[in-house]
């Protein structure tokens, strides 16, 4: 039996990157995937590969930080499929800009995307989820949200955010029976960090300051987010796990 089957989930973000693996991963192991994202036709087209490969979803087009579009997609996926069994808040922005730097309307685009979208989903999912009598919810923070960074104030304070509110939730919700967990991704190459990764003296440095000698690939957070998600994490609630190849180790 497939490590998911029988089970629906939402995953936000899904159009590209580490959320696009999320989302093909869980459908190859028996999930119903509702993939969402702003971008609408990326997405569509994701769902089209996980029906190329025998899997079963539905597509959403979806701005995480409104509460409007978070009941509306909450309330078809439960019309449709009958419950939730795991959310994945995936869906964010990077800002790399210092504190002085970053202007209040940047703050709060930060804030908004990458935490309050956060807050939403589990907010609307989680009743859901005591109706069921359990589930487990993955948010996705960084390795900025473990250790203070440079150049990034607003970035990191979201990423921390998010971290703290999956401890809140996680010890509030596991008397229903729900996880949360959050997943912490170091140097990853997505399309949201191929200008980086491809300049060399970026790839020098992230390097540096790993233990590994490579960047991650967005399937390797993908099957960590994968384990989290399934019954072989029962006993695992309000942990942070990094994938950073050992950043964090230092």
């Amino acid at each position: 039996m497939s490590r998911l089957t029988n089970k629906v989930a939402i995953i936000t973000g899904a159009g590209s990157g580490m959320g696009r693996e999320e989302a093909l991963l869980f459908a190859r192991e028996g999930a119903t995937v509702v993939a969402t994202d702003i971008n609408e036709a990326a997405v569509q087209a994701v769902v089209k590969e996980m029906e190329g490969i025998g899997g079963q979803g539905t597509a959403y087009a979806h701005n995480v930080a409104s509460e409007e579009e978070w009941i509306r997609v909450v309330a078809d996926t439960i019309a449709r499929y009958g419950k939730i069994d795991v959310l994945v808040n995936n869906a964010g922005i990077s800002h790399a800009a210092g504190l002085l730097e970053t202007t209040i309307e940047q703050w709060n685009k930060v804030i908004h995307i990458n935490l309050t979208s956060t807050f939403l989903g589990m907010k609307h999912v989680i009743p859901h989820m005591i109706d069921n009598q359990g589930g487990s919810i993955i948010n996705i923070s960084s390795i900025a949200g473990l250790t203070g960074g440079s150049g990034a104030g607003a970035y990191t304070a979201s990423k921390g955010g998010v971290r703290m509110l999956s401890k809140a939730a996680a010890v509030d919700f596991g008397k229903h029976h729900i996880r949360v967990n959050s997943v912490h991704p170091g140097f990853i190459e997505t399309p949201m960090s191929t200008e980086f990764v491809q300049n060399k003296q970026m790839l020098q440095w992230f390097l540096s300051q790993t233990a590994l000698p490579r960047v991650g690939k967005a399937s390797e957070v993908a099957e960590a987010v994968l384990f989290l998600a399934s019954d072989e994490s029962a006993y695992i609630t309000g942990v942070e796990l990094p994938v950073d190849g050992g950043v964090t180790a230092k």
